[in-house]
């Protein structure tokens, strides 16, 4: 079938090579550096049993939304849901990347600054948090690959 116009701009279609359409799976996550009163970041560590694709590894809280719900209200659940706390401001868009491309599914990721008050309570999701500051997050083993290209890029 070759491309037609009326598919044009549609999520859940994509042109392939020779015009025929294919059905691709969009997802797109909200992630949200936190930032507490003392100027120290907020990472938690994921559950390798949650997560055993990619392991125990710190990240940031956030995940992925719930279709007709605004961005800023997904990534206030995620950080209830996960760290049982609530933003104390309006959190800052600071980068959009695309983590996974494939021919079935695309995967964009959206990562905001933000702040927060009072000790994390981790969901069952995640093993630890810590606090850490800049140059402590840069010489962590196990991050977040996705965060780390930001963090090395200054672009949080």
């Amino acid at each position: 079938m070759k491309l037609d116009s009326r598919f044009r701009g549609n999520d859940k279609f994509s042109p392939i090579e020779g015009g025929e359409l294919v059905f691709m799976e969009l997802q797109v996550g909200v992630k949200v550096l936190l930032k507490n009163p003392e100027g120290k970041f907020l990472l938690i560590k994921r559950s390798d049993k949650k997560y055993p694709e990619v392991g125990p590894r710190w990240d940031i809280v956030g995940g992925r939304i719930e279709p007709g719900t605004t961005l800023l209200d997904n990534l206030k659940r995620e950080v209830k849901e996960e760290i049982n706390l609530e933003l104390t401001e309006t959190p800052e868009l600071v980068a959009v990347q695309d983590i996974l491309r494939l021919t079935d599914k695309h995967v964009v990721r959206m990562t905001y600054t933000g702040s927060i008050t009072g000790e994390p309570k981790l969901d069952e999701d995640h093993t630890e948090f810590g606090w850490f500051t800049r140059d402590e997050m840069l010489k962590l083993e196990n991050l977040d690959i996705y965060f780390a290209e930001l963090l090395k890029a200054n672009m949080v």
